[in-house]
């Protein structure tokens, strides 16, 4: 098993395994979660620097860190995941797998020197019912930076990662698609909606550039079942372009949303490959 393996299993087990389900009904656990993040992000070397607001008398916090640009600071290349989860999911894959990649992303690139700033969220409060038009963190954080006219060139949400099957009809689609991808569930997702589709070119070429691993992109209109069900939404209603990066969710993963989405389900070696090709990816977006 690879350090990195390891890793991504420890940061799933801690979230989904220790901690469990956490959302604002959970606030002690929500802030666990958090509070796992920061000290992940500061033992990284990082300086991490919270959006806090308050739910239902809970506070909460989206996390960020940054690598700054050289030549052309101003432009950002931002990916993020969210940390809480659904009420009565543990949430594994979702997400505490997008967490652990954007935590070992933060390691990947710490001493990276990129042209473009580099920007690494951790979202709070994307599941319902605060998705869509509640109060979810990304949204809070994407319409704070169209105010101050931040030039996030490209945004990334990591929503589930974990989940590969190799057997033939694990994957499933909807309505149509199911022409034109494979029909085993054996590679990663890059998703966009129409007007983000430039972008999503962008992503999935300095993925494949950097990592031999399967992957397979859709540029779709935004009403597609699952095309908008995370944190590029906000960025989309704010103007951003964003892409997702997911294991397709509902479309192969049979434990979504449930009380059996635990860590021993998903499955490390791939989910390192992904994490590594996407890290490298984002180092080359950022060059």
């Amino acid at each position: 098993m690879s350090t990195l393996e390891e890793r991504l299993r420890r940061h799933v087990q801690a979230l989904a395994g220790d901690i469990g389900e956490r959302h604002v009904w959970r606030p002690q656990a929500l802030r666990a979660a958090a509070d796992y993040v920061r000290a992940e992000f500061a033992a990284l070397g990082f300086a991490v620097a919270a959006q806090a607001y308050d739910v239902r008398g809970v506070r909460c916090e989206n996390l960020e860190v940054a690598i700054p640009g050289s030549r052309r600071a101003g432009e950002i290349v931002l990916a993020g995941a969210h940390y809480d989860t659904v009420a009565g999911s543990p949430g594994a894959d979702d997400n505490a797998s997008g967490v652990a990649g954007l935590i070992e992303i933060a390691r990947a690139l710490r001493d990276a020197s990129p042209q473009r700033t580099v920007k690494l969220v951790a979202f709070v409060n994307e599941e319902p019912p605060f998705f869509p038009f509640g109060q979810m963190g990304s949204k809070l954080y994407a319409t704070a930076a169209r105010a101050r006219g931040d030039d996030i060139r490209i945004m990334l949400s990591l929503e589930m990662l974990g989940c590969y099957r190799d057997e033939p009809g694990s994957q499933a689609y909807p309505p149509f698609l199911q022409w034109f991808y494979p029909d085993r569930g054996n590679f990663i997702a890059f998703v966009s909606n129409l007007r983000s589709r430039r972008a999503l070119a962008e992503v999935t070429d300095a993925f494949r550039a950097h990592c031999a691993f399967p992957a397979e992109r859709l540029a779709s209109p935004a009403f597609i079942p699952g095309v908008a069900w995370s944190d590029q939404r906000s960025f989309w209603r704010a103007g951003y372009p964003g892409v997702m990066v997911t294991d397709t969710a509902f479309y192969r993963y049979p434990h979504y949303h449930s009380a059996t989405d635990t860590p021993e389900r998903l499955r490390y070696p791939e989910m390192a490959q992904v994490v590594q090709g996407l890290a490298r990816a984002l180092a080359a977006l950022a060059a």
